[in-house]
């Protein structure tokens, strides 16, 4: 990282901010969000739900604790840029292996540090997220703006093509870390669990396994007679970018799996596409959820949960048919869906992330839940 180089972010409405670069040098665009989370940087910057998108973090000191290989949840970065108040010098956790700047580098994503972010924040709060471009290598705020004008943005593009699984393969890691969350086993026996990679996260799959499900996962555009020809006992709907309109294919899928029976459990764009599949409707939110404290209340049992969300659409209450639908989780600050349930098939889904990573842990019930509904319709293997 040069200390001194200068790096531009520039937003659609021509709005500049100067700072310096840390991480790989270069430009790119995406559509620009806040993320509100005190802690996990590192779980957000490998999340492939951003994916398309330049993340600025409202917590002010950003890379104190390095990067470590415990708290990856992908493969790699997905996001387009990141933008922090002030980049650490110095790193201070006996886990990291080597420090943010570095990593970005290497994952060649573009780092802005030292500019007014509450200023940012306060701009797409008002306006809605905005497309924006980040450059250190063209300083020119006419030519960046010229830049970004060709750039389509987020909605009505296949982002999960780009970060789905390449090919079907098995998951057998659990939450056996000492710096993850305890999920005991309560699955009966080891129910054979479909998982369609939207662009899924580690702990969701950790998650899954420590639950006590034997854990397959496919492409995003694996077609339901291939599922079905597996005889899995159980169906997981991961999460994922960008907008759930164009992913017919998944939403094909998804209706036909789930008519037949099987017990699905969907999160995040999971939850979104299940919606679609179901005849409801999605529509782009303001600046959407992204962070670890968003307050929503489980109606089913009224009790109220601090979650970890991620996501830019939201299911619209209106479009679904209350006869066969029911929504089950509700946001405490806007009152949107956050999760629903079919009142005949062995079918729910939320919006948020149980897994957190970064975030509360109020929601692990969810695993359970999902557990204990396969028990309960016989499918579990014996």
């Amino acid at each position: 990282m040069s200390a001194t180089k200068p790096c531009l972010l520039v937003l659609e409405d021509g709005s500049t901010f100067e700072g310096t670069h840390f991480g790989h040098d270069g430009e790119s665009c995406g559509e620009l969000v806040f993320n509100t989370a005190m802690s996990g940087y590192q779980e957000i910057l490998t999340d492939p739900s951003y994916h398309g998108q330049i993340v600025l973090m409202t917590y002010p000191l950003i890379g104190n604790t390095g990067v470590n290989t415990e708290d990856i949840e992908s493969d790699g970065c997905d996001l387009q840029g990141f933008v922090v108040r002030e980049l650490s010098p110095l790193v201070s956790n006996q886990r990291a292996t080597v420090d943010l700047s570095t990593w970005l580098d290497e994952q060649k994503v573009v780092g802005l540090a030292g500019v007014d972010t509450r200023a940012i924040v306060r701009k797409v709060r008002t306006h809605g997220s905005l497309r924006a471009i980040l450059s250190s290598v063209d300083t020119d705020r006419e030519s960046l703006l010229k830049k970004l004008g060709g750039w389509q943005g987020i909605a009505g593009r296949d982002l999960v093509r780009e970060v789905t699984c390449d090919s079907v393969h098995t998951w057998t890691e659990g939450l056996d870390s000492p710096f993850l969350p305890h999920v005991e086993r309560v699955a009966v026996g080891s129910p054979r669990l479909a998982v369609l990679d939207f662009g899924i996260k580690r702990n969701m799959l950790r998650g899954l396994a420590a639950a006590g499900f034997d854990v397959t996962v496919y492409p995003a555009s694996t077609p339901a007679a291939q599922v079905i020809e597996a005889a899995h006992d159980c169906l997981f709907l991961s999460n994922g970018p960008g907008d759930p309109e164009p992913l017919s294919y998944a939403v094909d899928t998804i209706r036909e799996l789930t008519q037949t029976g099987l017990p699905t459990f969907g999160i995040c764009l999971g939850h979104q596409l299940t919606a679609l599949a179901l005849g409801g409707r999605t529509v782009k939110m303001k600046f959407g959820h992204h962070g670890a404290n968003q307050p929503v209340i489980d109606l089913t049992t009224e009790r109220t949960e601090i979650t970890s969300q991620n996501h830019s659409f939201v299911v619209e209450e209106d479009s679904l048919d209350a006869g066969k639908v029911e929504v089950t989780h509700v946001n405490l600050n806007d009152r949107t869906v956050e999760g629903l349930r079919h009142r005949e098939l062995p079918l729910f889904t939320v919006q948020y992330h149980p897994e957190a990573a970064p975030g509360p842990r109020d929601a692990f019930y969810l695993f359970r839940r999902f557990a204990e509904m396969v028990a309960s319709h016989g499918t579990a293997a014996s």
